[in-house]
């Protein structure tokens, strides 16, 4: 396998455990990457551009890995260390913590949403909104976005400010906004929820741990209808570069989830919509008059 492969999987990687989780859309980003380190593992062009697609799924994944190693004490039901709601004082219910049970009940109807819409529309959704046009349009919408709820709620407190305060019927409209994301690339499936959970007033750290939350099932799902779709076999050097792509994803995610819950302490996210805004107009000059 070429070297220069493998920094390529590593490039990409670093993109997508950057814009994974910062609101400002990782199919943004990566769809300008790969404009100039498309990965190549094969002179069959079927076979390199169906190995593209399993590599951003594997990325995906160490990605996502990185919030269940984050968070797992707040994402594991079981166990009576730290149990602050067992479902009874003894036997196996003091094994149960209903509290973290309940936040996973308040995830899944996030999920029914974007799961319903995905399952039946992902290969239309792929085949006619995954261009750098529609792209850059939902990075500079929901960048403005970003900055209109953030001047909205300048004088405003949250309502919400802890994960469990969280009602079902805010879980659901938050898998609205999610909803919006699975429909239009650059949207941000981060992004889409956090400016859906601004506007009804949870407050910006709970907005993004629910939103790391929401992943877990949503990433895994998706990653796992792709992988059933995938009818191909890998080679050892391409086996090497879904490795290096996915272990880099996981190491950068695990910095930058904890950059983005120490920053948004003392920040808003106005210059995430900035910076949306300025990567669509690039995106839409680079297609119009380069590419």
């Amino acid at each position: 396998m070429n070297i220069i492969e493998i920094i390529k999987a590593i490039v990409l990687g670093i993109v997508e455990g950057i814009t994974e989780w910062l609101p400002v859309s990782s199919t943004g980003h990566l769809i300008l990457v790969n404009q100039f380190l498309n990965l190549k593992v094969s002179d069959d062009s079927a076979v390199n551009e169906g190995f593209i697609e399993m590599f951003d799924v594997v990325i995906q994944l160490g990605a996502i890995l990185a919030v269940v190693i984050i968070f797992w004490s707040k994402l594991w039901p079981f166990g009576t260390k730290n149990n602050k709601a067992p479902l009874s004082k003894d036997g196996f219910g003091a094994y149960i913590k209903t509290d973290i049970f309940q936040m996973w009940f308040k995830v899944l109807v996030a999920c029914v949403p974007a799961a319903v819409i995905g399952l039946i529309l992902d290969d239309w959704i792929d085949e006619h909104f995954y261009n750098p046009w529609v792209v850059a349009i939902a990075l500079i919408v929901f960048g403005v976005a970003f900055i209109i709820v953030e001047n909205r709620n300048k004088n405003h407190k949250p309502k919400v400010n802890a994960i469990d305060e969280l009602t079902y019927k805010a879980a659901f409209i938050i898998g609205i906004f999610q909803l919006i994301a699975a429909l239009f690339p650059g949207t941000s499936r981060s992004g889409a929820t956090i400016v859906g959970a601004l506007l009804i007033g949870i407050s910006r750290t709970v907005a993004a741990e629910f939103t790391f939350y929401l992943a877990v099932p949503v990433m895994f799902g998706a990653s796992l209808l792709k992988l059933l779709k995938y009818d191909g076999g890998f080679t050892g050097g391409q086996i090497v570069v879904l490795a290096t792509g996915m272990i880099v994803a996981f190491v950068v995610s695990i910095f930058v989830i904890k950059f983005l819950m120490d920053y948004i302490k003392k920040h808003d996210f106005k210059v995430f919509g900035w910076y949306r805004i300025v990567l669509g107009i690039l995106v839409l000059a680079y297609f119009s008059f380069v590419h």
